[in-house]
Order: structure tokens, then sequence, then C-alpha cells
């Protein structure tokens, strides 16, 4: 089996982070590796607390796994605060390995995951290394610095992002976007080397979105992992994961209930 690793938080409630990723894994038939950089208690509903790993603990797991797999995809999740940041992309610069960066900032329910003074790591130390780039719309105008309230303004900032970061594959997702719920569609926009694609898919007005984006990057690594190309495999992640959110059960938990990562 090919291996994909995810250098992420881990949920309580096992429906994101950690836990959500290795299910995704699996799903697509990658043996999943993982390095822990935050404890959270959490569940459907919200988050509760935050525990982060010393990053010195953190560096100690990649070089464990780094030393015994051969590790052939990589993402990045919830990295909680600058120090991790920083210690996460001076260990992966030296490895020439796929990095799928899920720039986490906010949990489903809104409590912060990212520490306040950790974007300036972020945006300068991970992302310029980084193979794909998934941000959501209230993490892409974070890192775009406009405001998104349109189609057009999803165009204008994912250009803003392709502009600082053009090594990446730019993946703007268009889930929390207002006028899904006339439109009855979600709407991605993928920009890449010069290429520009749209990919639609079913608005779901249901609660079933909790660990959607940690799913969607997973399954972005575990296509890249098994050979596929970068676009490819956003293609299927997103055919994935709207299957996935679909086929959801629909009692599990009092909030935003979790996906079904193998309904393959």
């Amino acid at each position: 089996m090919d291996c994909a690793l995810t250098i992420a938080g881990s949920d309580s409630g096992g429906g994101a982070g950690i836990q959500a990723d290795i299910k995704t894994f699996e799903a697509h038939k990658v043996f999943g590796l993982s390095a822990i950089t935050a404890l959270t208690a959490q569940n459907t509903v919200g988050v509760s607390a935050v525990y982060p790993i010393p990053p010195s603990f953190v560096v100690q797991q990649l070089r464990a796994v780094f030393d015994d797999f051969d590790i052939k995809g990589i993402k990045t999740g919830m990295l909680a605060n600058a120090e991790i940041i920083h210690q996460v992309a001076a260990f992966l610069s030296s490895y020439p390995i796929p990095l799928i960066v899920d720039p986490v900032m906010i949990s489903t329910s809104g409590d912060r995951l990212l520490a306040e003074d950790a974007m300036d790591a972020l945006t300068q130390v991970l992302l310029p290394i980084a193979s794909v780039i998934t941000p959501n719309i209230d993490e892409a105008i974070m890192l775009s610095g406009i405001r998104i309230q349109s189609w057009d303004d999803v165009n204008a900032a994912a250009t803003i992002l392709h502009s600082k970061w053009p090594q990446a594959c730019i993946v703007l997702k268009g889930g929390h976007l207002s006028e899904n719920t006339i439109q009855k569609r979600v709407r991605d926009l993928v920009i890449y080397q010069g290429h520009t694609e749209v990919l639609e898919s079913i608005f779901h007005t249901d609660l079933h979105t909790h660990g959607t984006g940690c799913t969607f990057s997973a399954a972005i690594t575990a296509g890249i992992a098994s050979g596929l190309d970068i676009l490819t495999a956003v293609r299927n992640a997103k055919s994935y994961i709207e299957k996935a959110i679909a086929q959801a059960p629909r009692n599990i938990g009092k909030g935003a209930n979790p996906l079904l990562h193998n309904w393959k």
C-alpha cells in the first residue's frame, strides 16, 4: 500500500482532524500515518478545549514515521500555533514530497483553531512549500485580505492567492458562500499552472458537514499518494466528498454531524 501522512489535531468526536484523515486514507486504500499537533476536546456541537502538543514532540513523531515509511503524500490540518508551523515547515522542507495544506483556522462550529499570531508563520514558511492549498471562504478572506460575498469575489481571492503562492494548486472551496442556498449548487475554484477550473456539486442544506475540509484535503492527499496527478486528485476528491456528505448518517451528534467516510 502507498503511505500518506497527516499532520493535524485530534478530534475526540471522531469526525474531523486526524480521525477523519485516517478514515479517508483507508477509504482510498492508502495506509495512513499521523503526527498529532494538538489534542482537542470537541464534538459535533463545538470545541471546548485545545491542548497543543510540544513542537519538539511533533518533530519526534515526524522523524519516527519518515525513518520507517516511504511516504508519497503529506497533508497538514490544524497546526495550532506559530512554533509548530515553523518546526513542521523546517522538517518538511528537506523532503520533496507533495504537500497539501488545509489552512485550518476556525472549526465548523466557529471555534478558533489557529493562534492569531500564527498567520505570518503560515503564510511565510508553510504555504510557500505547499503543492496544494485548500482554503474555505473564511480562510480565503484572511489569506487574501478581501471580502468574499459573491462568485466574482471568489475569483478575485483565488487569483490573489495564486499570485502569492504560484507553485501551488489553489482550491478555493465555495461551500460557505450564501448564494449556494439559492442555486442549490456548490462551486469550488481551482487555479493551477495557468489552468482554471470550476468544480460543482449539489448543495446539501442539512448539517452533515463536520470535518468536510479535513476529509477533502485528505482525499486529495490519498489520490496523490496513489500516483494521481494533482488536478485528477482534486477532481476525484470533489466527487468523493459530495457522496460522503450525501450518505452521511443522520443521527450522530447534536450539531454538525460527521460524514460517511467509508461510503465506497
